[in-house]
């Protein structure tokens, strides 16, 4: 049984693209050279990568461009 409100806080790398608007790829490329925050759970293989929605929220703000 799953905790709602620690999984709604937590997204897979799909759904963490999806919300980016990136690939798939592209986000596992570049999450860490970027400065996205990662969550890995797990080791090796089988560890399960996830991202908070507000840390990519807080991501996405950083990245404005002032004109």
């Amino acid at each position: 049984m799953r905790v709602k409100s620690t999984t709604a806080s937590f997204m897979d790398v799909r759904e963490g693209a999806d919300y980016l608007g990136v690939s798939v790829s592209w986000l596992y490329k570049n999450a860490a050279r970027l400065g996205i925050p990662v969550y890995r759970f797990g080791v090796g293989a089988n560890a399960k990568i996830r991202f908070r929605r507000s840390e990519l929220e807080v991501w996405i703000k950083q990245q404005r461009v002032e004109s």
